[in-house]
């Protein structure tokens, strides 16, 4: 069982993603965090995250940083939205997202071309979106929490610029798979956004018998 699990920043993907591998017994792989570490492992060597040469290189970051805290920061968030558009980044992290994938027994993978990209044939996929004031109104809770000192209009705004720079993209824009399941957590609390999403990989499992 391959479970897809799509959508734009703060939309709760990750989330959803992860109580789904709970309540399945399922591996999960959050793959934006290997575009956060390539984009961080970049910056850090003093490379360009623009430029497409530097971006490359820091897809050889050691596997221990996808532990450091610091990859679930704003900036990382930035980073990994700016490097993830070079062709030759995507598809030097494509096949351990794949091999994740397909592993026995399956698994649950969230990203932003899950569905699309790395597992078309997956057995059910998701692609959880919200409106951009709603997601904007999350992630600044989440960093104020955090101590984060960003206003909610800057928030907002950095999420409208990834969201353009995400579904502009020429290589795996962010979209809905053709035969994904919309799920729209705006009004969700997030427990109901769970319950939804748990539903229907039951269905899906239930109509494979």
């Amino acid at each position: 069982m391959i479970v897809a699990v799509d959508g734009p920043t703060a939309s709760g993907k990750g989330t959803i993603a992860a109580a789904i591998a709970r309540r399945f017994g399922l591996p999960h792989l959050d793959t934006g965090l290997l575009y956060r570490a390539t984009g961080w492992q970049t910056s850090c060597a003093g490379g360009d995250v623009d430029a497409p040469a530097d971006a490359l290189a820091g897809t050889s970051f050691p596997a221990s940083l996808l532990c450091d805290p610091r990859l679930r920061t704003e900036d990382a968030g930035a980073l990994a939205s700016r490097v993830s558009v070079h062709p030759a980044v995507r598809e030097a992290l494509f096949q351990r997202q794949r091999d994740f994938a397909t592993q026995p027994g399956g698994a649950v993978l969230d990203g932003r071309d899950i569905g699309t990209v790395i597992a078309p044939d997956a057995d059910v996929k998701l692609f959880v979106t919200a409106s951009v004031q709603e997601r904007a109104r999350r992630r600044w809770l989440e960093l104020s929490a955090r101590g984060g000192e960003f206003s909610l209009a800057e928030v907002e705004r950095d999420i409208a610029r990834r969201d353009a720079r995400d579904m502009s993209r020429a290589d795996a824009p962010l979209r809905p798979a053709m035969d994904a399941l919309i799920l729209d957590t705006t009004a969700f609390a997030r427990e109901q956004a769970i319950e939804a999403a748990i539903e229907a990989v039951a269905q899906a499992m239930r109509a494979r018998g």
